[in-house]
């Protein structure tokens, strides 16, 4: 039995192997729980010659950047030879693939590039290799982009530019394919939706969405929360942005107060127990197809970190009807991209609200901070109304 070194579960996925210059394997595992991998060493030998990637202290040592520049020292002539026309040298194996593509991440690193953008640029760029594209030769890769059918043009377009990242790079000339996705209004699910899917989850992923919900900040943005980003005693919030967007302060509930006290502060990072945003990702996914399906609602699956941002939005605009808080909440610097929200208004149904009354002083404060507008008093009875 195999268990997660960090966690302790034994909830894996297996994650490929991994050939040693010792000629021994090692069989890769994926945490389900908390998102680790890490690996054991097989006793079947494989007669490969590749990457030093024993695993250390439950890493893999492709990590070490001075094993990923070794690894990829060896190909240097043969990509020149591709990069020349040369003859014999249009077909590179998997491994030196792979060791191209490792070198490119380590330099997008050493550039300064964000880890998010590091991270997907690479998976696309290893998607392409799985469907049979050679990274060396732009009309293989423009193939295997134009035959997927499922693909939308939004996945193409992200597709062409991961490839030509690496084509830059790698000194490849070719003529990028244009693919121009069509604009869509984004989903914005009711609040009770947003409400099922939270309590549906645990603890922090809960807070996590609690967060979004409240401030409408980016997933990387709260996922790089610290708790001296928080003041706690004064409710309030400190976002550091990202993507060039301007810095913001956000007072938060009670309740969110309450769900932070639980969490354990020995870390600087508020949300240290994933290892990284991917990782939380694919926890909360996990929880929204169960809440789908629990609450027989599929709309829930629709809704992923950044809809709350739109939610979010979407429902100050409708409040205040004023498109610079809303540009300022968000954190644009361009108005462009916040009237995006104007728009949204037209398909939003104005006359659907939640209707509440209260008459002790504790329903009252509890209304009002959840959002709710207080309409009119009749028969000692004080009325409230929040849109769905």
């Amino acid at each position: 039995m195999v268990f997660c070194p960090q966690c302790g579960s034994d909830l894996l996925y297996k994650n490929g192997l991994r050939y040693l210059s010792s000629e021994a394997t090692v069989q890769r595992w994926l945490c389900r729980k908390c998102g680790l991998r890490f690996g054991d060493t097989a006793a079947k030998p494989k007669s490969l010659i590749g990457l030093e990637t024993e695993p250390q202290n439950g890493k893999c040592a492709e990590s070490d950047p001075k094993n990923l520049l070794r690894a990829v020292n060896a190909l240097s002539e043969k990509s020149l030879e591709i990069n020349n026309g040369q003859a014999g040298a249009t077909q590179l194996s998997q491994t030196d693939i792979k060791g191209k593509i490792v070198e490119l991440l380590w330099w997008m690193q050493k550039q300064g590039y964000k880890p998010s953008t590091t991270i997907s640029r690479g998976s696309r760029l290893r998607r392409l290799t799985k469907l049979g594209a050679n990274l060396f030769n732009p009309e293989s890769v423009k193939e295997v982009i134009a035959t997927q059918e499922k693909w939308t043009d939004a996945r193409k377009e992200a597709m062409v530019y991961a490839y030509d990242l690496f084509a830059r790079w790698s000194g490849i000339k070719w003529n990028k394919p244009i693919y121009k996705p069509q604009r869509k209004l984004p989903f914005i699910p009711l609040e009770r939706e947003i409400d099922d899917l939270e309590a549906s989850c645990n603890n922090h992923i809960a807070t996590f969405l609690q967060l979004g919900k409240e401030t409408g900040a980016r997933a990387g943005e709260l996922f790089s929360l610290q708790w001296r980003d928080i003041d706690l005693e004064n409710r309030t919030v400190n976002i550091t942005p990202e993507k060039g967007s301007n810095p913001r302060i956000f007072k938060i509930s009670n309740r969110l107060v309450a769900m932070l006290n639980g969490f354990n502060k020995e870390e600087p990072i508020v949300f240290s127990h994933y290892k990284d945003l991917n990782s939380l990702r694919r926890c909360f996914e996990r929880y929204r197809k169960r809440a789908a399906h629990k609450f027989g609602n599929p709309r829930i699956q629709q809704i992923t970190f950044h809809t709350l941002r739109h939610w979010k939005a979407t429902t100050e605009y409708h409040k205040t009807k004023d498109i610079l808080h809303v540009m300022r909440l968000l954190g644009h610097r361009n108005i462009k991209n916040t009237l995006l929200y104007t728009q949204l208004m037209e398909y939003k149904n104005d006359d659907d609200f939640i209707c509440k009354v209260a008459n002790i002083p504790s329903e009252i404060q509890g209304l009002i901070e959840t959002g709710f507008e207080y309409i009119c008093d009749m028969d000692g009875l004080k009325f409230f109304r929040k849109r769905k």
